[in-house]
């Protein structure tokens, strides 16, 4: 159940982030208090999957997935740019966050 609730936090660490992109240097309004709330729903997704998740790997999967998916929907949904650098580390982080789940650490 802590990875499920680990990955909610993830999503909503992305919709945070994601949301930066439209507070306009957290000068408009709803945008920001959005980015906040939804920062706030993945710190406390974050602190409740540490429970039970080591909090080395909890972070670094947080951190790490969480930076993928916002690189993916950035050039998906906003139409960055993706060179070979971009794709080959976007391939690392998945081997790191890979390699951590599979050290054992998340029985």
């Amino acid at each position: 159940m802590s990875w499920v609730i680990l990955f909610f936090a993830i999503v909503f660490e992305v919709a945070g982030t994601l949301t930066l992109k439209f507070t306009d240097g957290m000068t408009r309004l709803w945008p920001t208090v959005l980015m906040f709330a939804f920062y706030l729903v993945s710190l406390f997704g974050l602190s409740t999957a540490v429970s039970k998740i080591p909090v080395g790997t909890a972070y670094a999967v947080w951190s790490g997935v969480g930076t993928l998916m916002v690189a993916v929907l950035g050039v998906l949904w906003l139409k960055e740019q993706v060179t070979v650098l971009r794709a080959v580390s976007m391939l690392l982080i998945v081997i790191g966050v890979a390699g951590l789940y599979l050290t054992g650490s998340h029985r």
